[in-house]
Order: structure tokens, then sequence, then C-alpha cells
């Protein structure tokens, strides 16, 4: 979805978001954006290591069932 927008469009929705929001609040919409996505990856991570590290236990147990 994002692989299609390019530099125009990224300078589009720049200009509107400047529009909408004014210069004085995009600092702090961007930093809150910023804590958005460094959770949300965050978030992801843990799954994912946690998803790992169940499959590494499931394996172990069926290795010693047999």
């Amino acid at each position: 979805m994002l692989q299609n927008i390019g530099i125009p469009g990224l300078i589009l929705v720049l200009v509107i978001a400047l529009i909408i929001f004014g210069p004085s609040k995009l600092p702090e919409i961007g930093k809150a954006f910023g804590q958005t996505l460094r959770e949300f990856k965050r978030s992801t991570n843990e799954i994912m290591s946690d998803d790992t590290g169940k499959t590494d236990e499931q394996t172990v147990k069926k290795e010693k069932t047999v």
C-alpha cells in the first residue's frame, strides 16, 4: 500500500496535515505517531519471540516423548 505513494504523495500528505493541524501541532502529532509505531513494533517482536519460544518448547516435548 505505501509502496505506491512516492515523494509527491508524501509531500501532498504533509501539506494537508499542515493545513488541517497547523504548524504548532505537527511536532506533537509526529511524536505521538512515532511512539505508537515503536510500541507496535515492540509488541509484534514480543509476539514473534513468544511464538518461536513455544515452537521450540513443543519440539523439545515431542523429542522427549519419542
